[in-house]
């Protein structure tokens, strides 16, 4: 699965930034691909607000 950082970290809560860190995203624009697993799905869940999934 294809995931892309859309929106700031700024003045979120610090277990949303800190989900985005575990992803291994850093700043606006950064993609990863990661395998598609249950854990991966439930950190991606938690900020979808934020994010772009693709696959």
């Amino acid at each position: 699965m294809k995931i892309t950082l859309k929106s700031s970290v700024i003045g979120r809560r610090a277990s949303q930034v800190a989900t985005v860190k575990a992803l291994g995203l850093r700043k606006i624009g950064d993609t990863r691909v990661l395998n598609d697993s249950p854990a991966i799905r439930g950190m991606v869940k938690t900020v979808q607000h934020m994010l772009e999934v693709e696959g």
